[in-house]
């Protein structure tokens, strides 16, 4: 087992559930999907973690709000940009 399967961003599930909100229905091709995440995660700061549990006890909660309006802000905008580089 290695190091890295003990840490986890913790951006990355936030962003996938927000995609999959913004997504919802569209009939997105899983190649853009990923390629969504990828350009969102690479907006946001990374938040490594261990356990989830270690965020959740020590975000207040405007914190955690922000941090959620921020993934949909990184989401919408590398939506928008990965539909335009495919025109």
């Amino acid at each position: 087992m290695s190091i890295l399967d003990n840490i986890q961003n913790y951006y990355e599930p936030l962003v996938v559930e927000s995609l999959a909100e913004l997504t919802d229905g569209k009939g997105y091709d899983t190649e853009v999907l990923i390629d969504v995440v990828c350009v969102s995660l690479n907006h946001l700061p990374p938040r490594y973690i261990r356990h989830e549990v270690d965020m959740i006890y020590y975000l207040s909660p405007i914190e955690a709000q922000e941090m959620r309006d921020k993934v949909k802000a990184a989401v919408k905008s590398a939506l928008e940009y990965v539909e335009k580089a495919q025109q």
